[in-house]
């Protein structure tokens, strides 16, 4: 009887941890730790967008990633200004540790100046991404 006990208490633990972590990827929030981080041409390898940016950490093997590419090719392509960068991870090890990237897919927004305004870990939805987006050129 306690080995049934235990094991319905490590699966009720194992599925609120699920839920938990299911609800809170994919979405575009603000990390005290981004306040002030700015990224330039240099660390992209490619330009900011005139408006905001968005850049996607990616991997090889992420099936995710090529689901957010294709969300964030789409956004960048309805909001004039907003360009979409993809930085493969594993290539830019040194800007990973910076930006305390722990997964992929990872994308940031970031402001005209390059200022990280939001991060999403995990596949964000589009909607989510334009309103990130509102709050970035707002505040440019």
């Amino acid at each position: 009887m306690t080995g049934l006990v235990v094991c319905v208490a490590v699966l009720a633990a194992a599925s609120a941890f699920g839920v938990l972590h299911k609800r809170r990827s994919g979405r575009v929030r603000v990390r005290e730790r981004d306040d002030g981080k700015r990224l330039d041409a240099a660390d992209l390898g490619a330009e900011l967008g005139e408006r905001a940016t968005l850049v996607q950490f990616s991997s090889a093997f992420c099936a995710p990633c090529r689901a957010t590419r294709r969300v964030l090719g789409e956004v960048a392509g309805l909001v004039p200004g907003v360009a979409h960068v993809e930085i493969d991870a594993e290539a830019h090890l040194d800007l990973v540790r910076r930006l305390d990237v722990l997964k992929t897919p990872t994308v940031l927004v970031l402001d005209a100046g390059g200022r990280v305004v939001r991060r999403a870990v995990g596949q964000p939805r589009k909607a989510d991404v334009i309103a990130a987006l509102g709050e970035a050129v707002a505040g440019a």
